[in-house]
């Protein structure tokens, strides 16, 4: 029984001895594999590495960040370095600047650096965190003032990169000149998402900013109080559509002595086909991709017409298989009360043959918009009486009370606005 716990003992003590190498040949792997289906993934940041020298309880690296700016002459490149420890089951990488920042960085972080760290483990988890210091900067010669809370973000990867969980927490900001101020307080981000299959991730999230503040000489300010988003997006009829449910909400918005509030703005997307969300949004990521190349060459040209009819083509199977998108829900106060409505818009589910027959979406559009306003808002606004004035000439929009309204409805390629029809050409 002793001689079998000393073995045991020294396999375990053997194991730990060499579990550090290991880790570190996984580490690398990983590394290199991430780094490639990044640069793969898209063409506007591109991580390159260079000599990876790995040793037994650790290693470094040294690399080049590149972001793609297709407004700028030249992309933005950034020297960095790695340096990595080796555990028993993960490994920690440390990331600093290799050589001088650029004097606008210099200037930001004049006392203390960003600090980023990646923590890796064997069985394909990560946790990747980001601490912004304090930011305070003056120009003298311009007025400009600049003064940033310190900033915390984390990201815990699991699942081999198909599930990750975001946390973002930002205490403020201050911009001020002699043009304007703005001010941001407490902005606080979480998302949750898991891959689903192609360009199509469910999650919930949540984000909220307490008060953000503008002003500026000569002109009423601007306070927003209590934004909150929150979204959730899940898969159904086993994994083949996707849901997903977005609302927006404003405690209260302040222009200059007036204050109303609340606000709340619902937005939808309800069965859509997973597969075609995912060739539309691919074809989009390729359209934008095909649209940075610049030189104008025959093969660019031909590259943007042929992501073009991808995008058309993707879009005809995404309304084949039905859908509804819209924003059920709109409610904005005012002082002279509440502005509300509803734009939903929807394409039924097509049999074989009438896929057969399709030739464009808008055929079988179907929508609905409603909306309704205070007639005082209107008399107390010229600007905006004046853009709604044609409108109730025509007879598009009528009043009820001490309320305005209009109500439509998208069919048959022509839209009934109050009994007024007015024919659509066929844009999609």
């Amino acid at each position: 029984m002793k001689k079998t716990g000393i073995v045991v003992g020294a396999v375990v003590l053997a194991a730990a001895i060499a579990a550090p190498y290991g880790v570190g040949m996984v580490t690398e792997q990983q590394w290199h594999r991430v780094t490639s289906e990044v640069n793969a993934s898209q063409q506007f940041v591109r991580v390159d590495t260079g000599d990876y020298q790995r040793g037994y309880l650790g290693g470094r690296f040294e690399g080049t960040l590149v972001f793609d700016d297709p407004a700028g002459d030249e992309p933005l490149r950034f020297r960095y370095q790695a340096r990595v420890s080796h555990g028993v089951t993960g490994s920690l990488m440390e990331f600093s600047p290799l050589e001088d920042l650029p004097e606008v960085a210099k200037e930001l972080f004049a006392e203390e650096k960003p600090e980023l760290t990646l923590e890796t483990r064997l069985w394909g988890t990560a946790i990747v965190e980001l601490t912004m210091p304090a930011v305070s900067v003056n120009d003298d010669q311009t007025g400009e003032t600049l003064r940033m809370s310190g900033g915390f973000a984390r990201a815990d990867i699991g699942g081999a990169g198909t599930e990750a969980d975001l946390t973002l927490v930002w205490p403020g900001m201050v911009v001020s000149s002699p043009e304007m101020s703005l001010s941001v307080n407490e902005f606080r981000l979480e998302q949750s998402l898991r891959h689903l299959r192609g360009e199509v991730w469910t999650g919930e999230g949540e984000a909220h900013l307490d008060v953000l503040e503008w002003s500026a000489p000569g002109q009423p300010s601007v306070r927003l109080e209590g934004f909150a988003l929150t979204s959730q997006t899940w898969a159904t009829d086993n994994e083949r559509r996707v849901n997903s449910e977005t609302l927006a909400t404003v405690d209260t918005v302040t222009a200059g002595e007036q204050t109303a509030g609340p606000h709340r703005v619902e937005f939808v997307l309800q069965d859509l086909d997973v597969d075609g969300w995912s060739a539309l949004t691919a074809a989009l990521t390729d359209l934008q991709m095909a649209a940075m190349d610049q030189g104008g060459s025959p093969a660019a040209f031909e590259h943007q017409m042929a992501s073009m009819n991808r995008i058309n083509e993707s879009l005809l199977g995404l309304a084949a298989e039905g859908f509804t998108i819209g924003f059920p829900a709109i409610s904005v106060m005012t002082p002279e009360g509440e502005v509300n409505g509803e734009v939903m818009i929807g394409h039924p589910r097509l049999s074989d043959q009438e896929r057969a027959e399709m030739l464009m979406v808008m055929q079988r559009l179907t929508g609905q918009v409603a909306v309704s306003l205070p007639a005082m808002l209107a008399d107390k606004y010229p600007a905006l009486m004046m853009q709604l004035a044609p409108l109730i000439k025509e007879g598009m929009m009528v009043q009820q009370g001490d309320r305005l309204s209009m109500e439509a409805e998208l069919k048959d390629l022509a839209l009934n606005v109050n009994g007024v029809v007015i024919p659509l050409p066929p844009l999609l």
